[in-house]
């Protein structure tokens, strides 16, 4: 009998597709190329084109591991005293280092020029596509500055800190430290996104509880997001002597207090998230912690309603962000596998799959770089006609575009996944993480009916809202008889506000498509255009890859398809 080893190699790996890594995630979107140019932050090419290569490098890896190895919750040290510390992997903070030091947080905030906020729209859907955790701590920090400005006082001492490129997440004094990062605790069991039913209280220290004035917060949170922030956007009830401070109002709390002690904030448990489980989300309690009133007494939801809006925008973003790497890895998993003799991506069906994740991709892409101009024109023109119609404008789509955009994310993602088969289901492809990732941006800050109804209150109490939606609508009108179509019954539906409400959702969606549809019909390819009017105006199913016969697929699929040679 032979004595040689019995071989173990039973087969060669073939027709699996090459990883999808180290190619500018900037450079290979037209569509956000496209968006930069058009809406005003060409200025921003160049970094756009560095934060494209650098993401697709090592934060992939990163964006793995902080998911591996999640966030684990420390409420005491080895000898017993409270400490209340959440312990992260250290690739989550290099993550966010990493966001810090590219301006994801800051950047209308530094470089305050036309085009800011379109500059940082791209460039934050370009790095959060690998990873979406991080991008929570990223976009309270942001959405906080306008909401602290409120109080000149209060941000004359925070803003530098949360706008600064620096990043250290030991638990110290701000003031210690070369930045800063917001968190935010708004809602409590019994009232979620009711937050008029809040029941912690705040109780003036030495003094009327005047804004800028310091409190005692006394209460309990049953969200807190990125509890190991260095100081949260808190509400807090004040008043109780039937004065004009009764009410709901808004504070800055501080993780460690400026002696160096820690505030009197407990971690109770971190939340067992669906998804977002890089980042740490917790419920707390307040036990007399010290907090400054940002805004007039009683006034808590108008003051940080900006905090919200800047949030909601993010929504937009990282929902888009997930699109596009979904998207990418369908058609680059389609460009490289071969089925039943051909590429999948030759493949008729399949070509319709990918063209429609494309122009959904478009759509939202278009959509959320045409929002981020209206923050920018809102900021710019501080006065006057257009700054009217700017802010109108931007109070109504931003709601808009939460609603729809953050709502077709995860139906996007399972379809994309779908692209790849068994491939695709297995964590190693990181479309499952994606898919659980999803739903965040459609319940963060207002679920679905929630924002449903903010748009019905924005257009029927902000002036100039429905006219200055009406605007931006009538810009396509003529463009595409479908369109044209399509907008009349939409002005038919909006006509009788009395039956508005039971039709909420149905309308705000025909509201966003209009939206979408007349972006595309004015600036993007025709064959874009044409096959989003006939697939979401017309004769489209509920389905991807149900778009009628007869468009021309092709430069669609090309459009969502990373380069080849990557």
């Amino acid at each position: 009998m032979s004595t040689a080893p019995t071989p173990l190699v039973t087969h060669e790996v073939t027709n699996q597709p090459p990883p999808l890594q180290d190619h500018n995630l900037f450079l290979s979107d037209p569509a956000l190329q496209e968006g930069l140019e058009r809406e005003g932050g060409g200025w921003a090419r160049e970094r756009s084109i560095e934060i494209g290569a650098r993401w697709a490098g090592e934060p992939l890896r990163w964006g793995f591991q902080a998911n591996a190895n999640e966030p684990q919750l420390r409420p005491f040290d080895r000898f017993g005293h409270r400490i209340d510390e959440v312990e992260f992997h250290p690739a989550w903070h290099q993550l966010m280092a990493a966001g810090r030091a590219d301006g994801l947080h800051a950047l209308p905030w530094t470089d305050p020029r036309p085009g800011a906020h379109v500059a940082r729209g791209v460039q934050y859907m370009t790095a959060t596509q690998v990873e979406q955790g991080f991008a929570c701590p990223t976009t309270m920090t942001f959405a906080a500055v306008p909401a602290l400005r409120a109080q000149p006082e209060l941000a004359a001492f925070w803003e530098p800190l949360l706008t600064s490129g620096g990043y250290d997440p030991e638990l110290r004094p701000a003031g210690d430290k070369p930045g800063a990062v917001c968190g935010m605790a708004m809602t409590e069991k019994q009232g979620g996104s009711d937050v008029r039913a809040n029941s912690t209280r705040a109780v003036p220290v030495g003094g009327a509880g005047e804004a800028g004035g310091e409190h005692l917060l006394t209460g309990h949170k049953w969200f807190c997001s990125a509890p190991m922030s260095d100081v949260f956007l808190v509400l807090a009830r004040t008043g109780g002597d039937g004065t004009a401070a009764d009410g709901i109002s808004c504070f800055l709390m501080p993780r460690v207090l400026p002696d160096g002690s820690r505030n009197a904030i407990r971690l109770q448990r971190l939340k067992d998230k669906l998804g977002n489980r890089s980042n740490a989300s917790s419920e707390i309690e307040l036990h007399g912690a010290h907090g400054w009133m940002v805004g007039e007494p009683g006034r808590g939801v108008p003051t940080i309603i900006e905090m919200v809006a800047h949030t909601r925008l993010d929504c937009v973003y990282g929902s888009t962000a997930i699109m596009r790497w979904a998207t990418s890895n369908a058609a680059w998993h389609a460009a490289h596998r071969q089925a039943f003799g051909r590429r999948l991506a030759d493949q008729p069906l399949m070509r319709a799959v990918l063209a429609d994740l494309g122009l959904e991709l478009e759509a939202s892409i278009a959509l959320g770089l045409r929002l981020a101009r209206a923050y920018d024109e809102a900021a710019v023109a501080e006065s006057g006609a257009d700054a009217e119609q700017a802010r109108a404008f931007r109070r109504v789509a931003t709601a808009i575009a939460k609603y729809h955009v953050c709502k077709r994310a995860p139906q996007l993602c399972f379809e994309a996944l779908e692209c790849l088969g068994g491939n695709g289901y297995v964590e190693e492809s990181g479309l499952p993480r994606l898919y659980r990732e999803a739903p965040v941006n459609s319940v963060w800050e207002g679920s679905g009916n929630v924002m449903a109804l903010d748009v019905l209150r924005a257009l029927a109490r902000e002036r100039g809202a429905l006219d200055a939606l009406v605007a931006e609508l009538d810009l396509a009108a003529g463009a595409d008889r479908r369109y044209d179509a399509f907008l009349a019954r939409l002005r038919a539906d909006l006509s009788d506000p009395a039956t508005l409400e039971p039709r909420a959702r149905s309308v705000v969606e025909r509201l966003a498509l209009a939206l979408q549809a007349s972006l595309l019909l004015r600036h993007a390819p025709a064959a874009v255009a044409d096959a989003f009017v006939a697939g979401r105006l017309g004769e489209g199913g509920l389905q991807f890859g149900t778009l009628p016969a007869g468009l021309d697929l092709d430069p669609i699929v090309a459009r969502a398809t990373p380069p080849l040679a990557a």
